[in-house]
């Protein structure tokens, strides 16, 4: 869709979301690494999906926000996300819906915890 990875797509609504952003506020969104992150926007930035811009007041801080082009592929993401969740939960009722947000927040901090964990043992 527009031609982009799924990450790509994360970070442009996200970005949509946050407005003018730094990559350190991207980061946590995604599940990669900071170069990675770094590739991701400078490709962003090169097909003219995202700008960047440095602070006045320091230099070094560049803050990232959507280009035109980019707030439409943004808006048009979210608008199709929306419609597909929609479609998905049509006929649930809010009791059902959260219900399965509990179970799966539930699944998530144990995977989490489980991570961490195997993290230790793996550095230790």
């Amino acid at each position: 869709m527009h031609n982009l990875l799924s990450t790509e797509m994360l970070l442009l609504m996200t970005c949509r979301q946050l407005g003018e952003c730094t990559a350190t506020q991207l980061a946590p969104v995604l599940p990669v690494d900071s170069s990675r992150i770094s590739r991701l926007i400078n490709g962003l930035v090169d097909r003219g999906f995202l700008v960047r811009r440095r602070t006045p007041s320091d230099r070094r801080l560049v803050m990232l926000s959507l280009s035109e082009r980019g707030e439409e592929v943004a808006v048009d993401l979210t608008e199709r996300m929306d419609a597909h969740y929609n479609a998905l939960v049509d006929g649930l009722s809010d009791a059902q819906l959260e219900a399965f947000a509990s179970i799966t927040n539930a699944i998530v901090e144990n995977y989490t915890a489980i991570a961490e964990e195997q993290a230790r043992a793996d550095s230790g």
